[in-house]
């Protein structure tokens, strides 16, 4: 992580806009106070497969093919 005040991030924007879009994440200060962070781009697919890794493990499938037993309105 780089810090850097407000002022620097104004006269030289393109050069950390680079160092964000490589993975670095950058807290912008002002007056020793911590203004924004500028983070990366998120890789939507790898944030959609890490999702659905989560919801995999979660999931649970039961018996979908054998008969229930029980006889339903539409069968009817």
């Amino acid at each position: 992580m780089h810090t850097v005040s407000i002022s620097d991030l104004r006269a030289n924007l393109l050069a950390y806009m680079e160092k964000a879009s490589k993975g670095e994440h950058i807290t912008v200060t002002t007056n020793g106070r911590v203004l924004a962070t500028i983070t990366p781009p998120m890789d939507k697919r790898e944030s959609a497969k890490r999702r659905l890794d989560e919801l995999a493990a979660t999931a649970r499938i039961h018996d979908v093919t054998s008969p229930t037993g029980a006889e339903w309105d539409v069968m009817q």
